[in-house]
């Protein structure tokens, strides 16, 4: 981790706020530098900030064992972690770990919310684009409740294609065991039913990553779990 300090203004997504609110959180921020595979932050630790994301790309994962973990989403720029820390939430739910040099502003929480409480529509467009995450949550209990194995790596490669994560190539920055722990299945379980998909024709496997040639198929296999 390495505080970035040769900063002199907020993200894009605060355009709309005061200058005397911007200059507030200006004040009650710092802009910290991950290099990749950094732990950013651990579930269970205290949460003082919310963080946005500025540059790069983060995973985010729930621990439920000492070796099982469940990966719940890909961060990218324009996106907050530990939202939920401003509801008065006082430690992290999930851990995040940068998947490559990432750059994050780090935002105290209480300062955030106070700006909040004075722009009501602000907070209401910050809200709504953090709520974006509930669909991807109701998928995974969906996938962990009916799905067998390869409608759970179907929804896994469908959700890590998404158009937005095409720049990133999230595929190169990616383990078959991250694979895995998006699908919620082992990794061998993983690596047997990709080369299944890629003999089916439903991808193609280049290196690290997924191309999807047959989307109707792979949603067909996602749907019926």
């Amino acid at each position: 981790m390495k505080e970035i300090k040769t900063i002199s203004h907020l993200s894009d997504c605060f355009n709309n706020l005061p200058e005397e609110d911007k200059a507030f959180l200006n004040s009650k921020k710092i802009q910290v530098g991950y290099l990749k595979g950094e732990t950013i932050f651990k579930q269970g630790a205290f949460a003082p900030y919310v963080l946005f994301v500025n540059q790069g790309l983060a995973m985010v994962y729930i621990q439920v064992k000492r070796t099982k973990q469940i990966n719940i989403h890909l961060a990218q720029r324009g996106d907050y972690l530990a939202f939920s820390s401003i509801f008065n939430e006082n430690t992290y739910k999930y851990s995040a770990v940068a998947l490559q040099d990432t750059t994050f502003c780090m935002i105290d929480k209480d300062a955030l919310k106070e700006v909040f409480m004075r722009n009501p529509a602000f907070a209401i467009d910050i809200t709504s684009k953090n709520n974006i995450n509930e669909n991807r949550y109701i998928e995974i209990i969906k996938n962990l409740s009916y799905k067998q194995m390869r409608g759970k790596l179907a929804s896994a490669i469908l959700y890590l294609s998404k158009e937005e994560y095409k720049e990133a190539q999230a595929f190169e920055h990616l383990t078959r065991q991250n694979i895995a722990d998006f699908a919620s299945i082992t990794v061998e379980s993983t690596v047997k039913f990709l080369k299944e998909f890629e003999k089916d024709k439903i991808i193609k496997i280049s290196g690290k990553d997924i191309i999807i040639t047959d989307l109707n198929r792979l949603q067909d296999i996602d749907l019926r779990g």
